[in-house]
């Protein structure tokens, strides 16, 4: 029977009747962007001499974009918007914080760097089978993470980087690859069933997988369901695709096997993700739990840093003990969490922020590094510093900011996290947090001894090979950026103290979803 044409519809209880805003096109248009020039590229496979002159602008027009993004979340607050006029939390709703807008403009610079060390890297082959649709694609997974407000599309948005990542993986098609695309896979693939089981679980418990719907919904319910064990489910599964210990082993048995600039890529943008997730699910949307997880979350993180730099310690290959490394960083960012408080938080997404920038920088800086000295062992390497003066120092300082070491930008996020830690008489987790810079310091002291400062172990004459600027650039970019960071922190530190204090009062955040409820921090 056809309803009666007469009657006047009020849609405004269920869709967005007023025009959208011109700057809230801004939420959505880092994932348009990735998806539509890497179908582009992907059209274009046959012209390979296309690719590059498509992607790296389109990569520098994305990192302009999260810019923008980030300013306008600076001035006007969270910004929300919904797919087809549906409203929260019938829609699929895009929210942007601080947190996502800034983890969003980091990752598209790392990415951005990573492309152009590409260039030098990457052979026709590798661009015929697809690196830079990849990437894009790769690129639009990690900003759907960071910009999504719905708890299943940050699942969808987990697989699509997950099968990007693949094809990035196996790029070359070497035994190496192979065998290391084997490892990844299924234990991400494990990981991500856990995360789907814990999305249902959520729903099963809330009717609701928007992430403000959920936040408010949880306060509510106070202890009346089983909400720890849902906490502990994500934090199991978003641990193991954050590489944090006991289920970090899949990370050192695949990170060094394909091309550097996408052990680059990993190492700077994939596990943050799963920090990320681990953050937001956890302590703005459930708070209560994640304190009750407190403990197991410093255990956790503790291991995490210490099994980290011990591997470091014990590796010979370049590449291995980067992976290693990675791993130990990522136990620093737990640790804020595990404390909980605005300073812990703020120290492990300042944390999060330096480690993008350095892990990418540094992988790169293994692949000249080998370039130069002919490989990735230690056995091998020598004699890196009269090859290039300014590339060593260029590596020192990349050095001292893995160890923590003053002025670069790792020193002031191990500060804030040993005071917060301090403060709230938690004294392990600042000495485990010392100890690893201090074991970092020597993993790193003893790579520019043995690479750079002894004489090359060959007997053949060291000859000078010229840096391109293929790797010149991105390398000189990102350090500028690690020590810019370290000697000027203010600004990047008054950010992630903002972005600490919307996860721990969610308000702004609900509000932006929510208009008629909470209210403006």
């Amino acid at each position: 029977m056809a309803a009666p044409t007469d009657k006047i519809v009020d849609l405004s209880a269920a869709l967005v009747t007023t025009p959208v805003e011109a700057g809230h096109w801004l939420v959505i248009m880092p994932v348009a962007l990735c998806i539509g020039l890497g179908a582009i590229l992907m059209m274009l496979r046959n012209h390979v001499g296309l690719q590059s002159w498509i992607a790296i602008p389109g990569l520098a027009l994305l990192v302009l974009i999260d810019a923008a993004l980030l300013a306008k979340v600076i001035s006007d607050g969270p910004v929300t918007m919904v797919m087809g006029r549906w409203l929260p939390p019938f829609g699929i709703a895009f929210t942007v914080d601080l947190l996502g807008a800034i983890l969003a403009l980091t990752a598209a610079v790392a990415a951005l760097a990573a492309s152009l060390y590409a260039l030098g890297e990457i052979s026709v082959s590798g661009r015929r089978y697809g690196f830079f649709p990849f990437l894009l694609l790769l690129l639009a997974g990690v900003s759907g993470a960071f910009l999504t407000g719905d708890l299943f599309n940050l699942y969808v948005w987990f697989e699509v980087l997950l099968i990007s990542s693949f094809g990035l993986l196996v790029l070359g098609s070497e035994r190496e690859q192979i065998d290391g695309a084997m490892k990844y896979a299924v234990l991400n693939l494990i990981a991500t069933t856990l995360f789907l089981v814990s999305v249902g679980y959520i729903y099963a418990v809330f009717g609701t997988l928007n992430m403000a719907d959920i936040a408010m919904k949880a306060r509510a319910l106070g202890n009346s369901q089983p909400l720890m064990t849902l906490a502990g489910l994500f934090l199991l599964a978003f641990g193991m695709k954050a590489a944090a210990f006991p289920v970090n082993f899949w990370l050192p048995a695949s990170y060094h096997t394909p091309r550097i600039t996408v052990s680059a890529i990993f190492a700077g943008l994939l596990t943050k993700v799963g920090v990320y997730a681990l953050i937001r699910v956890l302590v703005m949307l459930l708070p209560v739990e994640r304190a009750g997880l407190g403990p197991v979350t410093a255990i956790v993180a503790m291991a995490t840093m210490l099994v980290g730099v011990m591997g470091a310690l014990g590796e010979i290959d370049i590449r291995r003990m980067l992976g290693y490394v990675v791993i130990s960083g990522i136990g620093t960012i737990l640790a804020g969490v595990a404390l909980g408080n605005a300073d812990g938080l703020s120290g492990a997404i300042f944390y999060a922020l330096h480690s993008m920038v350095l892990m990418t920088a540094l992988y790169l800086l293994a692949g000249q590094a080998a370039r130069l000295g002919g490989g990735f062992s230690l056995a091998a390497l020598g004699g890196l510093y009269r090859q290039s003066g300014w590339f060593a120092g260029l590596s020192l300082a990349l050095f001292f900011a893995a160890g923590g070491l003053p002025p670069f930008s790792g020193f002031w996020p191990k500060v804030i996290l040993v005071k917060a830690a301090l403060d709230t008489g938690a004294w392990w987790i600042a000495v485990a947090i010392l100890l690893t810079g201090f074991l970092t310091t020597i993993a790193f002291g003893r790579l520019f001894l043995l690479a750079y400062w002894r004489p090359s172990p060959t007997l053949s004459d060291i000859v000078s090979k010229p840096i391109g600027w293929q790797a010149g650039v991105p390398l000189v970019a990102l350090t500028a950026l690690v020590v810019g960071f370290g000697l000027f922190p203010e600004c990047l530190l008054h950010l992630t103290q903002l972005a600490a204090a919307g996860l721990d009062d969610p308000r702004a955040y609900l509000h932006s979803v929510f208009p008629g409820t909470g209210g403006a921090q």
